[in-house]
């Protein structure tokens, strides 16, 4: 499948505007900025999509609104290119990758279909930067070791990939020199990095290292760690280092054993109560994101039940929920004991109303305290009001510390907040 390496080296774009649509998780972002660099490499001007000669389009296929959002995004960017607003559409990511034949039968008029794989190589890839200069992400693998029975991910991005960490290392030194104050280290599956190339989990290893080499970076957040793959050491890393946040994402997905079983999570619920417990015992400070999925195949009310219970029991600092998608091409796409929409819909809303009762109560306990904030954006200009966040929410995701600062802020700062009142999930809080 053409690459967009390839696309830059036959289309010829020195000094044509090339401007992109990004859909999807901080992954695919990663991705949209090699993609963006090797065309500023290639000699292409970086553009805002208005203002573009070529437009791509990163797409996102993993659940079935992905898919919707990105044939919608395709479809408008086309009508455009038909008014002659744009001369070139590219479309890229995991549609792409996943649906290439439909796509070049059903939008002809796209210049080129450029798929997920062969994206990162071994080198530090050529970047241009979609974030604020203050934080950042880095990807130190591609694709997952795992194979769970109801996702795409691993059809769509091949066989698990580590990057070494020399080229990691070098491109975290890079970020550090240019002034990043977070780094968000990611990847499908980060708690696998290593098991392919190093023959041993090395994520805790490879934090050593990041730590040891940066100079500015005050914050390393860990997103995406598969349960099954977190060792003892990496919870001891976490604990022991103050540049690494006590936080981690850790995508649980379900509670009950069958499930677990049928979903190929290759952890029980025993052994998952045991991986909490053992996070909070080493590290009582920590805040601990999840993600689950309701309406699964075979998922009961029973089975449901205990879900809600555990969520209630563990009272995780951050909870997101997803609906099962039937997506073709996974091994959960043929099981028996589908569960309908309704009863998916109905599901999700009790869910979500159970932790959004659960995060009340944990965001009241920062109340009084004095948080460490990173500074992001102003909200009012008159009032010196700042939104930012503490080393326990990461970017995009998680909640908001709304600051009443009294003078100017700068993004990308750093000062201490006083907590004086929370919401649902986000706090306020006045400039110490």
């Amino acid at each position: 499948m053409k690459t967009i390496q390839d696309f830059y080296k036959e289309t010829g774009l020195r000094n044509e505007k090339v401007g992109l649509i990004n859909l999807g998780c901080a992954r695919n972002l990663v991705d949209s900025q090699v993609m963006l660099g090797e065309g500023q490499k290639n000699g292409a001007v970086i553009s805002e999509v208005a203002d573009s000669d070529v437009v791509i389009i990163n797409t996102c296929s993993f659940i079935e609104e992905a898919k919707q959002e990105s044939i919608d995004t395709i479809l408008d960017v086309l009508e455009l290119k038909k008014q002659g607003k744009i001369k070139k559409v590219v479309i890229a990511g995991c549609l792409a990758q996943r649906y290439t034949k439909e796509l070049e039968k059903e939008f002809k008029e796209a210049d080129a279909i450029i798929g997920t794989q062969n994206l990162q190589q071994e080198h530090v890839p050529a970047q241009v930067s979609l974030t604020p200069k203050h934080f950042a992400y880095i990807k130190i693998c591609e694709s997952c070791y795992n194979q769970c029975s109801f996702c795409i991910i691993p059809k769509i991005k091949g066989k698990f990939i580590s990057r070494t960490m020399e080229s990691i290392i070098t491109e975290v030194k890079k970020m550090d020199e240019n002034g990043v104050k977070e780094l968000n280290i990611i990847g499908q599956d980060i708690t696998a990095y290593g098991m392919d190339i190093y023959r041993e989990k090395s994520l805790a290893r490879l934090l050593k290292d990041i730590v040891k080499e940066t100079n500015k970076i005050e914050w390393i957040r860990i997103l995406y760690a598969f349960p099954a793959h977190v060792t003892d050491e990496l919870i001891e890393v976490i604990g022991n280092e103050s540049k690494i946040c006590k936080y981690i994402d850790i995508p649980l997905q379900h509670v009950t054993d069958h499930l677990l079983k049928s979903m190929n999570r290759n952890i029980t619920k025993v052994e998952t109560i045991a991986l909490i417990e053992k996070f909070r015992k080493k590290i009582p400070s920590a805040a601990l994101r999840t993600t689950f999925v309701v309406g699964l195949p075979g998922e009961t009310d029973k089975d449901f039940e205990e879900l809600m219970c555990f969520v209630k029991d563990m009272a995780f600092e951050k909870v997101g929920v997803f609906k099962y998608s039937h997506e073709e091409g996974t091994v959960a796409y043929d099981m028996p004991n589908q569960v309908s929409q309704k009863v998916k819909n109905g599901r999700f809303n009790r869910l979500m109303a159970v932790q959004q009762e659960v995060s009340k109560n944990i965001v009241r306990r920062f109340v009084g305290q004095t948080l460490k904030v990173l500074i992001e954006e102003k909200e009012n200009e008159e009032e010196f009001v700042y939104s930012g966040r503490s080393e326990y929410d990461a970017p995009e995701v998680d909640g908001i510390v709304y600051v009443h600062a009294g003078k100017k802020l700068m993004a990308g700062q750093f000062i201490d907040v006083k907590i004086s009142d929370a919401y649902e999930y986000d706090l306020i809080g006045d400039l110490v």
